[in-house]
């Protein structure tokens, strides 16, 4: 059986494997989608800084997924008593993902 806290690290070894680890960003804050100039309502990439180096990343893309968050206690720890009632995977809940939808 697989538990949510398991869950992340075998599905990210899953992604390096497929689509290669130079194709996988990691520790990049994304603060602005850039939209389509050809059609206002569409996002064509975003921009992103590194939390760890003094690094700026301008994404393109054909297709943006917004996936910022908004699943806590979708997989429940293992622990119960206390910690079932926690954020317990997003320690830091910021509302950042609702920024971005907006």
């Amino acid at each position: 059986m697989i538990h949510g806290e398991s869950y992340k690290p075998i599905i990210a070894e899953a992604a390096k494997m497929a689509i290669g680890e130079e194709n996988i960003y990691e520790r990049v804050f994304i603060f602005e989608p850039l939209k389509d100039k050809n059609d206002p309502n569409a996002v064509a990439g975003a921009v992103g800084f590194s939390v760890r180096q003094p690094k700026f990343y301008v994404f393109k893309a054909k297709a943006v997924l917004l996936a910022t968050g908004g699943a806590t206690l979708l997989f429940r720890p293992r622990s119960t008593g206390e910690a079932a009632g926690r954020t317990w995977y997003a320690i830091f809940d910021t509302g950042s993902g609702y920024y971005m939808g907006l």
